[in-house]
């Protein structure tokens, strides 16, 4: 029996080499890890089983017959992530440059078939130059099964995609049909198509990072969620961010164990707020005043920053939350803010997660450049998601609700159950000063002293509309709230909220503005 024994550990050796040590080191020269190594930072120590190790590509053209790799360039398998069930797929950039052939598409889409069926995450390590152009249409069939699974576990599973080099054409959808994406700075980048065949088509002079790179994708294009320093940072982040979720959309976010020690309430809270109308603050502040101490999780913090979005812990149980950033641009909705809320809402509504939603929005941003892209579709997304979210809902406004940026934001008109606001919330339709030019415009002209006769409008209209009381007397709001009260009053409202049900009306799926 030792010849047969001594076989499978050369095997088993050879597999676990990759593309061999000379290209070992020239992944680690780039400053990255080798697929395997990236797997011992992410599962369990003792816990990843893998499966189709020995599996080699088909292909006998161009002479692909004399180079074959055990595992054909991707690792797969199953562990454990702080002790919860997933399952991962992790590419070998030491092997044909982690591109994708037939069988590797089929050992991707054995472990998304196994992770349905089990209902656990799926983790996606993406380090892969596309499809494998020796295979032809093979390869791209691959990557039409690999989307057609990531569509159907959509809602489903989390799906979570790591991008730990370059992903080109075909390999960049996949990523983005999932939940979320990480990526790493100077050496991960997405395109459909990269530098060379843009400077040819347009003429454009572009390099990778620029056009494709972690900080570009993280800013501008919202396509990446995370951008982080180096893969370790990536995949600490990762296994940060999985412990918000729940293993599938059946069940409820892991809880932590939490001690009330004495009173909820917090002081801090009634200062942040300013007394002057149009002066700024960090909503950050507020978050970090009501959630957990130090249990906020920022998603994609660098795009779109008039609004914040990201999970939180609240009595130690998760809740996703979403505010708007006074700090920049007033806290405006616009185009990608309105996209990045809703993305978020609706990740969080899939997989039974509560929201917060706090308000401090003075309506949707002006101009051509947002009217000619799109501000009304776009904005529609966002009040889609909230309308159509069943978790529980929970808002708190703390200061400005203007215009049809109020109904948008999880007003009680499109379905929250709960609504709160502070004594310096103002709800109406738009600002004082707007709202007297256009109510006494005639008043105003006719004076002897205009700018007199418009103060004393504009005060007018404060007294009656920049307050919270009109909606509270309406029961758009349920109960104004002292600041310090917020974490109080929200944590016995999601409490009594948690047994929520709420069935949306039969029909295949809503047709969302997208």
């Amino acid at each position: 029996m030792r010849d047969p024994i001594k076989r499978l550990q050369d095997k088993i050796d050879l597999a676990q080499l990759g593309g061999g040590e000379k290209r070992i080191e020239s992944q680690h020269a780039k400053g990255k890890l080798t697929a395997r190594e990236r797997l011992n930072l992410l599962i369990d120590a003792g816990t990843f089983e893998e499966i189709g190790m020995l599996v080699t590509h088909r292909s006998a053209d161009f002479g692909m017959e004399n180079q074959k790799f055990l595992g054909d360039g991707v690792v797969t398998g199953y562990g454990k992530i702080n002790g919860r069930l997933v399952y991962v797929f992790s590419q070998d950039f030491t092997v044909f440059g982690g591109s994708l052939s037939e069988t590797h598409a089929e050992k991707i889409c054995k472990i998304m078939d196994l992770a349905m069926q089990n209902g656990a995450p799926l983790i996606g390590l993406n380090d892969s130059g596309g499809a494998r152009i020796q295979e032809g249409v093979v390869s791209l069939g691959g990557y039409a099964d690999i989307f057609h699974r990531n569509v159907m576990a959509s809602g489903v599973i989390p799906q979570l995609s790591l991008i730990l080099g370059p992903c080109a054409g075909g390999a960049v959808y996949s990523p983005a049909m999932t939940d979320f994406i990480m990526m790493v700075e100077h050496t991960s980048y997405m395109f459909v198509t990269g530098p060379d065949v843009v400077k040819t088509v347009t003429h454009e002079e572009v390099n990778s990072e620029e056009l494709g790179g972690a900080a570009t994708h993280a800013s501008r294009s919202g396509v990446t969620q995370f951008a982080c320093a180096n893969e370790v940072e990536a995949i600490a982040q990762l296994k940060e961010l999985l412990a918000f979720m729940p293993q599938n959309c059946e069940e409820d976010a892991p809880a932590i164990s939490y001690e009330n020690n004495g009173s909820e309430e917090r002081l801090g809270l009634k200062d942040i707020v300013p007394e002057n109308p149009n002066q700024p603050y960090d909503m950050r502040e507020v978050i970090d005043g009501i959630c957990d101490d130090n249990s906020f999780l920022e998603v994609h913090k660098d795009f779109a920053e008039n609004i914040v979005v990201g999970f939180a812990r609240l009595a130690g149980r998760s809740i996703g939350v979403v505010a708007n950033q006074p700090a920049m641009l007033a806290g405006v909705l616009d185009i990608n803010s309105s996209r990045k809320a809703a993305r978020f809402v609706r990740f969080c509504d899939s997989f039974n997660i509560p929201l917060l939603v706090l308000v401090d929005v003075p309506g949707f941003l002006p101009g051509t450049d947002q009217e000619w892209n799109g501000i009304i579709t776009n904005g529609a997304k966002l009040l889609y998601a909230f309308s159509e979210a069943t978790v529980p809902k929970i808002t708190v406004i703390t200061r400005k609700a203007y215009g049809g940026a109020y109904d948008v934001m999880n007003s009680k008109h499109i379905g929250a159950d709960m609504n709160y606001a502070w004594p310096s919330a103002e709800i109406a339709v738009m600002g004082a000063s707007g709202a007297a030019k256009i109510i006494f415009r005639k008043e105003i002209k006719a004076s002897e002293d205009p700018a007199a006769t418009l103060a004393e409008k504009e005060q007018e209209y404060k007294d009656k509309f920049a307050n919270p009381y009109r909606a509270a007397e309406r029961g758009f709001v349920d109960e104004v709230i002292l600041p310090e009260q917020t974490r109080e009053k929200l944590i016995k409202a999601f409490s009594m909220l948690e047994n929520k049900v709420l069935n949306l009306p039969k029909k295949k799926h809503g047709n969302i503005p997208l």
